[in-house]
């Protein structure tokens, strides 16, 4: 599927009365067609992995143009500086969610992205640094629970910030990595615990929610039966 064809079918797509119920969730791109995510992934299965043409979507600029390409790029040929450019213009939390979880949790330079962007101010930018956390929790099989024990003072650290994009994605993470197995959910307890006690709202929340999930009967016996 060409460049060409893929705009072709979104127009066909399109959907300007989905937009409203869109923003209602916080989905506010500049420029839509308003598709949802179903017809976006058949699309991509259809357009197949393309580096170049995902790069030519991105730059399209619209909202499905740019999920697109994050479903097509190859991750093998995702450079960091093309990972710094995209996530620098990340400016609503579902371009975020989508570019983590259908490229960035997979390219060479993600664990790297995962330690350095929470450091950083940009709202979208952190956010994407603990999404990329809370997805490595999730799909790294080969990651030790030590790779995921170094991440905890990260998640400690800015469970204060209060900001709406960037305190959800802190509780995420913890959620994730608590999730992951035994052993790690009961250290991710601890450290909720440990963030309930501080002078924050934003803390209290992200460690309130974070218990009410990791000590419910259904992640509990799940780890129970999980031999991973």
């Amino acid at each position: 599927m060409t460049y060409e064809e893929i705009i072709r079918k979104l127009e066909v797509l399109s959907d300007p009365k989905s937009l409203a119920g869109m923003a209602r969730f916080g989905i506010t791109p500049a420029h839509a067609y308003g598709v949802k995510i179903p017809p976006l992934r058949k699309i991509a299965k259809e357009a197949g992995r393309n580096h170049a043409l995902a790069k030519k979507l991105w730059a399209k600029d619209t909202r499905e143009t740019r999920i697109l390409a994050a479903m097509i790029d190859e991750p093998g040929k995702v450079t960091e500086k093309q990972m710094e450019r995209w996530v620098r213009e990340f400016d609503y939390w579902e371009i975020c969610d989508q570019v983590i979880m259908n490229l960035f949790d997979r390219t060479p330079f993600t664990w790297k992205k995962a330690v350095e962007w929470p450091e950083r101010e940009e709202e979208y930018v952190k956010r994407a640094g603990f999404a990329l956390i809370a997805r490595l929790a999730w799909t790294d099989k080969k990651a030790t629970d030590k790779d995921f024990e170094k991440l905890f003072s990260l998640i400690k650290k800015y469970s204060v910030d209060s900001r709406s994009m960037v305190k959800k994605a802190v509780n995420w993470a913890l959620r994730q990595i608590g999730k992951r197995n035994k052993s790690l959910n009961r250290k991710a307890i601890a450290m909720a615990k440990e963030i309930s006690k501080l002078d924050s709202k934003a803390a209290k929340w992200v460690a309130s929610d974070a218990l009410r999930e990791l000590q419910s009967e259904a992640v509990q016996k799940r780890l129970k039966t999980s031999s991973y």
